[in-house]
């Protein structure tokens, strides 16, 4: 065995127990050749050689020959550990942490050889990283293990090892034939060896030891950047561990700073439920608050405000968890001062000689204070300190314009953010502190607010913050959040404070701002407005809702703002924007604002707003058309309704009988209720019943629960579209086919089916139970189910006749059509028969002078055989006229017009000059027109 050469160059002298086991070599040739060498080659030791000194030794004699054979070990890898020697050193390094207990001078070595651990390891070949994975893991877990050895050193070199992980730079020179591995190794390694849970635990072993401890959080602070170690922490209850222990002296700050960032890797990379869960103990948040409040107090640099702001947020976190014990910590009762202190005047010491500045970090705090306390209000438990700390007095201090700035105060950006986030605030805690809410006068200075949001004013929004969005240049955000706390504190139904709001004319001036907004965004449609228009819309159904003076104040303006919404363009319903909530709103307040009062009712139908209803409802939407088949009900009570809604046609001309019995069909297909091709009833006992619901079966329950037949009644719109044709009547309906009547005999007995539905449900639900009613109930059962029965019966024979019916008549159709084409091809023959006829009469003279004869005899055969006596006989015969067509005494013949024949001098000799041009001599002869004496009519020759 060889060992390490000396400072001078020369080998340093063996131990005395290897004296004569040393065969020296040569020294090189020069000491400059081995130091501008970039590869090294040392005289190896061997490592089990030195396992075996350190395990045999007991001796104090032998101390220095072992801590010498240490030192050679140090020496020959200062470049870097292989990998194929990890096992050994590791076995020399926990031999050396043993004995460190009983003999101090170990632990310089030992510390030596934790440095070599930092260095990156050195492969030979590139497969020795997967090779030496299972030996690398287990050895850098136990580097978390010798924690556990009592010396300050070791632990803050293992420490300073595990961080170098993290910043590996490689050594100038290295054994010949190795290469460093891969930067990312160790950390790798680390990761699957579980080192991160294992530093967690051994903080209990440093709670008294303040630089051990703050090393150690180092290194977690490396480590807890990566998702993998912040899970393993959390097995080790990392999050609570360090929080409980923020509060500890330390006059260089670094405990709070690493165990905060700790936190926030922790918070980062896992579960925040998980998190949470760990830090909702009392030992925790005192640690917590007083950290905070200390900070608060003292912290003068702009290191301490941002990190106090960083607490702040933790403790955020954990008041959102129900089950944390903020209010029993008084942590709650703190922080509601904080939030107030500016805006209500306190005596309490925490804040009597507290002042805020206004830099940006104490803006942050501000901010994040209102936003603790809406995340306070979500615990009714909360509420009590909430109304004693006057929250909501101080929130309705920005619930004004920002009229005079001052030199010292927040910028007009700065005050904005704050206004609408107070704003946003109050909308979280007004509803729960209603009281409060009237004693500080919060309907009249919301409604003057929302009088400045939509005056002249000069105001330009800076619009940068998250509640300002949409905001810029305009006072939409104020509007926006004004009526998000008007909203919820209206929808209490307090009628208090809905009196008190509409005494101050509430409902005039949200119409009168519907009409500003709808002005003003004809152009262009944002979220912003929507969200706007949406709000006004619920405040003013929640205010009119069954009081008809107040839905006389919504009156007819009110009615003609509706109109516009309810033919708002289909396709805009699905773009995201909130068209479907204006309309759901819109639909809403009509109900609540126009039905009931006579007056808006029929202005309602003189607008033709039932056709709007019904051109909704032709959209076929599942989600409206329920709402507004409950309009049409209500609607139906007015007498003139009825005739408005028969007169709508829409698409195809398609009637409202026609839809409601498609929207029926369409229910039924849904549900998957049997019928046949034609619609017909195919269970005459169960009608009704679908497939869900017939394989559901009877589930048995308690008188006081609602069946399964009853409950299907609200969850589908049939009831509601029976209720409709009820109110229209079932005769007479315009529009519909036979496939449609049979469908409305369904529907004229829907009452019926549906009361024995409930009675076949009884009967099944008795025979589930094993129940026997007695004789006289069990023969009205059978007597009303067989009655039940034969009402199916009877529809379903009352389908088939109506499709019978139906078909006869299509015959009779058939039939009509079809004669009507035998005559078209009568008559067609007849024409061609005349034709013929009349063309042998013009081409053959004996074939004219016989239909003379013939029609002369017919003349003849025609006349009255008896005669009176001295009558004077006057004969209508032309003689020599061999025409079969009745003719006068005048005729008129009609010649080939003169600009064709050339004029009466064609056939002359001065015409001869034009025949070329004119076309010559006479050409045709049209007809001759003969005039009857009598009706003095021409008639046509051919």
């Amino acid at each position: 065995m060889s060992s390490p050469p000396g400072p001078d160059g020369a080998p340093a002298p063996a131990p005395a127990h290897l004296a004569g086991r040393e065969k020296r070599r040569p020294q090189p040739a020069t000491d400059s050749a081995l130091r501008t060498s970039q590869c090294i080659q040392l005289k190896s030791v061997d490592l089990n050689r030195v396992i075996k000194l350190l395990e045999d030794s007991n001796s104090n004699n032998e101390e220095d020959g072992q801590l010498e054979t240490l030192k050679k070990v140090v020496k020959q890898y200062e470049t870097g550990l292989p990998l194929k020697d990890l096992a050994q050193i590791f076995k020399i390094l926990n031999l050396c942490a043993e004995k460190i207990q009983d003999q101090e001078a170990f632990i310089e070595p030992t510390c030596e050889i934790l440095k070599l651990c930092g260095l990156p390891f050195l492969k030979k070949k590139l497969s020795d990283e997967v090779n030496y994975t299972p030996v690398t893991l287990e050895l850098i877990a136990q580097l978390g293990y010798l924690m556990r050895v009592p010396s300050s050193q070791v632990r803050i070199q293992i420490c300073k090892c595990i961080i170098s992980f993290y910043h590996t730079e490689p050594p100038n020179k290295q054994l010949a034939g190795f290469h460093s591995t891969s930067a990312n190794y160790k950390i790798q390694m680390a990761e699957l060896g579980g080192l991160a849970e294992t530093l967690v635990l051994s903080l209990a072993l440093v709670e008294n030891q303040l630089a051990e401890k703050l090393w150690v959080l180092k290194a977690l602070q490396h480590l807890s950047t990566s998702g993998v170690n912040c899970k393993l922490m959390m097995k080790a209850h990392a999050a609570s561990r360090i929080c409980s222990h923020l509060n500890d002296a330390d006059p260089s700050g670094q405990l709070l700073f690493r165990s905060s960032e700790i936190l926030w890797n922790l918070l980062e990379n896992m579960s925040k439920e998980e998190i949470v869960n760990q830090l909702s103990n009392l030992e925790c948040i005192y640690a917590l608050k007083e950290v905070f409040v200390n900070l608060l107090m003292h912290g003068f640099r702009h290191y301490d405000r941002q990190l106090r702001n960083d607490l702040l947020v933790i403790a955020t976190l954990i008041a959102e968890n129900p089950g944390a014990p903020m209010i029993e910590s008084g942590f709650t009762k703190q922080l509601i001062l904080l939030a107030t202190f500016n805006e209500v005047k306190s005596h309490n010491p925490l804040v009597r000689g507290l002042k805020l500045t206004y830099s940006y970090e104490d803006f942050e705090l501000k901010k994040l204070l209102f936003n603790m306390v809406a995340v306070l209000a979500k615990d009714l438990c909360a509420v009590q300190l909430l109304n004693e700390g006057k929250v909501v007095l101080a929130l309705f201090h920005y619930v004004k314009p920002n009229e005079k700035p001052g030199v010292r105060d927040w910028s007009a950006a700065q005050y904005e953010e704050l206004q609408l986030h107070a704003i946003a605030t109050l909308a979280s805690v007004a509803p729960l502190l209603v009281d409060d809410y009237m004693t500080c006068q919060g309907n009249t200075r919301l409604l003057m607010f929302l009088e400045w949001c939509v005056g002249q004013d000069p105001f330009f929004g800076q619009g940068n913050c998250f509640h300002g969005a949409g905001g810029r240049g305009n006072k939409l955000a104020q509007m926006r959040y004004s009526l998000r706390v008007l909203r919820p504190v209206v929808s209490l139904c307090d009628e208090a404070v809905n009196l008190d709001l509409c005494d101050q004319g509430a409902i005039n001036q949200l119409l009168d701002i519907l009409k500003h907004i709808a002005n003003k965004s004809k152009e262009k449609e944002d979220a912003i407005v929507l969200e706007i228009q949406t709000d006004i819309l619920l405040i003013l159904s929640t205010l009119c809702e069954n009081d008809l003076h107040r839905k006389e104040l919504f009156g007819c303006g009110g009615v003609d703002i509706l109109m516009p919404f309810m033919k708002m363009d289909p396709n805009k319903l699905y773009s995201g924007l909130g068209h479907n909530r204006l309309l759901f709103s819109t639909l809403d307040s009509l109900w609540c604002c126009v039905m009931g009062c006579y007056i808006t009712e029929d202005y309602f139908l003189r607008k033709e707003g039932i056709f709007l209803l019904l051109d909704l409802l032709a959209l076929k939407q599942k989600n409206i058309c329920n709402l507004i088949l409950g309009i049409l009900i209500e609607f139906c009570d007015n007498s003139k309704t009825a005739s408005h809604i028969n007169t709508w046609r829409g698409k195809k001309d398609q009637t409202a009988a026609s839809l409601l019995i498609h929207l029926w069909k369409q229910e039924d297909l849904e549900l998957g209720v049997k019928h046949d091709q034609h619609g017909r009833i195919v269970d005459a006992k169960k009608p009704l019943v679908g497939s869900f619901q017939e394989q559901q079966g009877v589930i048995p329950m308690s008188a006081n629960c609602p069946s399964t037949a009853i409950m299907e009644v609200s969850e589908n719109m049939r009831a509601k579209i029976y209720s409709v044709l009820c109110k229209l009547g079932f005769e007479n309906l315009p529009g519909l086919s036979a496939k449609d009547f049979v469908t409305l005999a369904v529907i004229r007995r829907y009452l019926d089916f549906k009361v024995g539905e409930v009675w076949s449900e009884l009967c099944a639900e008795l025979k589930e139970e094993m129940f026997r009613p007695v004789t006289p109930d069990e023969e009205a059962l059978k007597v009303i189910s067989e009655a039940s029965e034969n009402v199916g019966k009877m529809v379903a024979t009352l389908q088939t006749e109506m499709l019978e019916s139906q078909q006869h008549q299509e015959l009779q159709e058939e039939k009509k059509v079809y004669s009507k084409i035998q005559a078209i091809h009568k008559q067609r023959e007849m024409v061609n028969k005349s034709w013929e006829d009349f063309l042998t009469r013009t081409s053959n003279y004996e074939a004219l002078k016989k239909a003379k004869r013939l029609q002369e005899k017919s003349i003849e055969a025609s006349r009255s055989k008896s005669r009176r006596q001295n009558a004077t006989l006057h004969s209508t015969k032309i003689k020599g006229l061999n025409t079969t067509i009745a003719s006068g005494r005048l005729v008129t013949v009609e010649s080939t017009p003169s600009e064709l024949t050339g004029g009466p001098l064609a056939d002359t000799d001065l015409a001869l000059r034009k025949l070329s041009v004119r076309g010559g001599a006479l050409k045709k002869i049209k007809g001759v027109k003969v005039l009857d004496p009598l009706k003095k009519d021409p008639v046509s020759v051919k």
